[in-house]
């Protein structure tokens, strides 16, 4: 079952990716197949958040590897203003940004787990005070930004429940409920309701699932290439769509 490393499952989400994203250009698919779509790659947010977290257990530094996240969070918020600045189209807006997202939920996680010990100090009182940091940290966190409100609680119970996976299954099956139950919505006519359940559809973050059992724990290649391939690739393949979005609305 687990066949692939890191490596190449990232690079089959990177494809779905760009599927879910074909309908930035116009005109390009019809409704049904950018619904349809939007479905179908519902895993890919919580595989790269499981992969966020297999990175923050393996990673030399949690602090450089959260810092990391922030700072292509960055890039991507300057580049997405950039590009919209440049285009200044309405229906071709980038608000997009995942490293953000994860890098929120990677700093739930650091402020929970960041080591502290201090002679002078309990560990009861310890726990009082990172209880007291951590919370609104991560109440935060799922408020933040694009997906955060599901992606930060997947991160935390991957993590939390990493060496209890058949409890960690039944819990994200139990977020998607409690998500489904959030956005459900009954409209006028059954097709607008149907319309409704695949747009707001971040409620499938179990079909994550199956992709995860393919993991097989390996990194895969360890080159400057496989590193940084998926911090370009994101932003780039986005840039690119709304250029193209932008040249098909002009000629």
């Amino acid at each position: 079952m687990k066949r692939f490393n890191g490596f190449q499952l990232k690079l089959f989400m990177a494809m779905l990716m760009v599927l879910d994203h074909l309908d930035h250009i116009p005109g390009l698919l019809p409704p049904w197949w950018a619904e349809s779509f939007h479905v179908i790659t519902r895993c890919v947010a919580p595989f790269f958040a499981y992969m966020a977290v297999e990175g923050f257990l393996h990673t030399r530094s949690r602090l450089k590897y959260n810092g990391r996240l922030f700072l292509w969070a960055g890039i991507m918020f300057a580049g997405n203003f950039g590009v919209n600045h440049l285009l200044n189209v309405d229906s071709l807006t980038i608000d997009n940004n995942i490293f953000f997202t994860l890098a929120m939920g990677v700093l739930a996680l650091n402020v929970w787990c960041y080591p502290v010990k201090s002679d002078k100090i309990s560990s009861k009182v310890i726990l009082a005070l990172r209880i007291l940091v951590a919370v609104p940290i991560t109440v935060y966190a799922c408020l933040a930004y694009e997906g955060s409100e599901t992606v930060v609680p997947f991160m935390l119970i991957c993590y939390f429940l990493r060496n209890k996976v058949n409890i960690r299954n039944i819990a994200i099956c139990v977020l998607s409920v409690l998500l489904f139950i959030l956005t459900f919505e009954i409209y006028p006519s059954m097709d607008t309701t149907i319309k409704m359940m695949m747009f707001n559809s971040d409620w499938l973050v179990f079909t994550a699932l199956p992709f995860m059992y393919l993991y097989n724990g390996e990194q895969g290649p360890k080159t400057k290439f496989s590193k940084y391939f998926f911090y370009i690739f994101y932003p780039a393949h986005l840039w690119i769509l709304a250029l193209i979005g932008y040249i098909t609305t002009i000629v």
